[in-house]
């Protein structure tokens, strides 16, 4: 715990530092209004990027618009008096943030023109000429409540078997719960794990949970749908680290990060069991000219520049920051 409070306390200092003061906010602010690049999708990646947008400029002015995962909805992306068709439904997580930059470019709405995504789901977009360019690296582990007698020091067998419903105490001492379907941090976890996730999982191991006890989905990253000592989910270490910290909003409720596989979960994320790299998701034939280029492609990018800003969010710097590998088959 100590530790952990002395974490807390260095990255608050760094917070100051970056001269960042506050929350960062839920969708665009300030002038202008709607911006050239919109992006949306992943909740794990949403503050950061926000950041990255506030942070940004071309010729002086912003042009990265990032669009909070939960909020009112729709959502206006685009000038009404330009684009009328631009009013959508508000993208909940990875999975309906690139649904919604392929429902953009083949529509040719262009009303969305980024994805944010925390997982690497390219394959199950075939065709549809998109690149997954990482700009940062966070780690997944596991919360449970402050008040839970559930271990702190699980590993990866001891998590498998209490999701796939078969380790001593499920459904009494352990309630797992998952994000909704569609979120990169839930396909994450499930695959670290050697398990398959798909829409129906809670159906075939019915001791998981993707609904709180009102019917409504649960939200990844978000711990105060742990409302019972026996509930447990998984959780991404920077966006832990920045909700505590006051540079993301505070939902992480009596949630507290435990440590997977003896490896401490105030570690750097490079040094994490289930480590991962986050993306965001551009039209592979938008790479080429401005300000995509600038701002996404490359390690000396706009965003990969901004690697004391990532950190400050709880995120490690990625060494492929920038890459154009990851294509849709």
């Amino acid at each position: 715990m100590k530790k952990l409070q002395r974490v807390v306390v260095a990255l608050a200092a760094t917070a100051m530092m970056g001269g960042a003061a506050g929350v960062a906010q839920a969708d665009p602010t300030g002038d202008p209004t709607y911006r050239d690049i919109v992006g949306v999708g992943s909740d794990t990646t949403q503050s950061v990027m926000n950041g990255l947008a506030d942070a940004i400029t071309v010729n002086g002015v912003k042009v990265l618009g990032s669009y909070d995962a939960v909020g009112a909805s729709p959502i206006i992306t685009k000038d009404p008096a330009a684009l009328p068709a631009c009013s959508l439904t508000r993208p909940a997580n990875s999975g309906e943030g690139v649904n919604a930059l392929v429902a953009a470019q083949d529509g040719s709405t262009n009303c969305v023109q980024f994805a944010r995504s925390s997982s690497n789901n390219s394959a199950n977009y075939p065709g549809k000429n998109l690149t997954y360019v990482p700009f940062a690296v966070d780690a997944v582990t596991y919360v449970v409540r402050s008040d839970s007698t559930i271990s702190k020091k699980l590993t990866t067998a001891q998590l498998k078997s209490i999701y796939n419903c078969t380790a001593p105490g499920v459904g009494t001492t352990y309630k797992p719960l998952l994000p909704k379907f569609g979120s990169g941090t839930r396909n994450f976890f499930l695959q670290s794990l050697g398990l398959t996730n798909s829409a129906t999982y809670t159906t075939q191991f019915p001791c998981v949970a993707d609904k709180d006890g009102t019917g409504a989905d649960i939200e990844e990253n978000t711990g105060t749908f742990l409302t019972l000592p026996q509930h447990l989910a998984p959780y991404s270490i920077a966006v832990y680290q920045s909700q505590v910290n006051g540079v993301a909003p505070s939902v992480q409720g009596k949630a507290v990060l435990s440590t997977l596989n003896g490896i401490s979960p105030t570690s750097l994320n490079t040094s994490s069991s289930f480590k991962r790299d986050v993306y965001n998701v551009v039209p592979t034939g938008k790479l080429g000219t401005a300000p995509y280029n600038t701002v996404f492609v490359g390690g000396n990018s706009q965003i990969c520049l901004n690697s004391d800003l990532i950190k400050k969010y709880g995120f490690g710097t990625a060494t492929n920051c920038g890459d154009t590998v990851i294509v849709t088959p």
